[in-house]
C-alpha cells in the first residue's frame, strides 16, 4: 500500500482543492476554509504513503493532528455563510483544536489519547453541521440563493463523512492495539480516498448550480414586508441577479436577514429561495409568450444558469416544457 492509494488520494484531493477555490459560494473565508480541509486531506495522503511506504515514524505527529482540525474548518465554513461574525467562532474552535492536538505531545505518555481526542472532533463537529442544517435554507444567508439546496446537502455528506471517518479511526485503533498494523495502514489509505470521493461528489452537487424546487408566488400578499419584497423585486427586476443572496436582498429592504426570511416562510410557506426563482419562472414565461427568443435565451435572461435546471423547474411548475408552453399560448 505504500503509494498508489496514497497517491490516487492526493490527486482527488489536489482537484477537490481546485474545484472549491473556482466556486463563487458567496464569502471568500468558506470558500478558503473549504480549500484548507482538501489540502489537509492530501497532506495526510502524503503523510500516509512516507510513513507507511518508507517507514518514517516521525510523521506520525502529523498524520494525528490532521484529522483534529478537518472537522472545525468544515463547520467554521459553513458556519461563515449564516453572517455569524467569524473573528470569536475562529478562535474558539481553531483554538480547542489546537489544545487538543497539542497536549497529548506535551505530556508523557499521554500520546495514545490522539485517537479518542480525533473520534470526538469527528463526532462533536458532526453533530454541529446536523444541527446547522436544521436551520433550513435561509439560515445560509450570505450565500447566492441558488447554491443554497447544493450547500445543505454538502453539508450532510460532511456530517455523514466524519461519521464515517469516526468509525474508520477507531477500527484503526483497535487494529493496531490487537497488532494488525497492515490492516490499519489500509483502513488509513481507504479512509483518505472516501473523504475525497465523497466531498467532490458534493462539491460537483453544489457547483451544478440546480435551483430549489419552486411553487409559483401566487400566495396572498397579507405581510407588508412581503409585499416590500415583491416590489423591489419587480420594480428593480433583483431576480435576474444570478448572485442575489438573503442577505443582499434584507439589506436592500433594510430589515434583518432572519426577519425577511421569517415573513416569507410565514405568508408564502416556502424558503426566500423559492420566492425569487417563482419570479425567474414568471418572467421566464412572459418571455415564451410574448418574445421569439430561443429557450436558452429565454433561460440566460431570466437568472437561470443553465438549460437543463431551468427546464426541469419550468416543467415542474407548468406540468410542460417550455417549448410546449409557448406553443400552447401562442397556437
Amino acid at each position: 500500500m505504500a503509494l498508489p492509494l496514497p497517491l490516487l488520494s492526493l490527486v482527488l484531493a489536489t482537484i477537490a482543492c481546485g474545484l472549491v477555490w473556482r466556486l463563487d459560494i458567496g464569502q471568500p473565508l468558506a470558500r478558503a476554509l473549504f480549500t484548507g480541509v482538501f489540502a489537509l486531506i492530501g497532506l495526510s495522503t502524503v503523510l500516509t504513503g512516507l510513513r507507511c511506504g518508507y517507514g518514517m515514524e516521525a510523521l506520525l505527529v502529523g498524520q494525528r493532528l490532521i484529522p483534529i482540525v478537518v472537522g472545525p474548518l468544515i463547520y467554521l465554513g459553513f458556519l461563515s455563510l449564516t453572517g455569524t461574525a467569524m473573528a470569536r467562532p475562529l478562535m474558539i474552535h481553531l483554538g480547542i483544536a489546537v489544545f487538543a492536538g497539542a497536549v497529548p505531545q506535551l505530556i508523557p505518555g499521554a500520546q495514545g489519547a490522539y485517537d479518542a481526542v480525533i473520534v470526538v472532533s469527528y463526532l462533536c463537529y458532526a453533530i454541529l453541521l446536523v444541527r446547522l442544517w436544521r436551520r433550513g435554507s435561509d439560515a445560509l444567508s450570505l450565500a447566492p440563493l441558488h447554491l443554497t439546496r447544493g450547500l445543505r446537502t454538502w453539508m450532510l455528506v460532511a456530517a455523514a463523512m466524519l461519521a464515517v471517518m469516526m468509525a474508520f479511526d477507531t477500527a484503526i485503533a483497535v487494529s493496531f492495539a490487537i497488532g494488525r498494523p497492515e490492516e490499519a495502514e489500509a483502513l488509513i489509505g481507504y479512509g483518505s480516498l472516501l473523504s475525497a470521493l465523497s466531498l467532490i461528489a458534493a462539491i460537483v452537487a453544489v457547483s451544478s448550480r440546480a435551483p430549489p424546487p419552486v411553487p409559483q408566488p401566487v400566495a396572498p400578499r397579507t405581510d407588508t414586508l412581503e409585499q416590500k419584497a415583491r416590489t423591489l423585486l419587480e420594480d428593480q427586476r433583483l431576480f435576474l441577479d444570478t448572485d442575489l443572496t438573503l442577505d443582499r436582498l434584507a439589506k436592500r429592504l433594510h430589515v434583518p436577514a432572519r426577519a425577511l426570511s421569517e415573513v416569507i416562510n410565514r405568508t408564502q410557506n416556502m424558503n426566500v429561495s423559492q420566492y425569487v426563482n417563482g419570479f425567474r419562472l414568471s418572467h421566464a414565461a412572459h418571455l415564451l409568450e410574448t418574445t421569439d427568443l430561443t429557450v436558452t435565451q429565454v433561460t440566460e435572461q431570466s437568472g437561470f444558469l443553465t438549460r437543463s435546471n431551468f427546464y426541469r423547474e419550468f416543467e415542474r411548475v407548468f406540468a410542460m416544457s417550455p417549448t410546449a408552453y409557448r406553443k400552447a399560448k401562442r397556437p
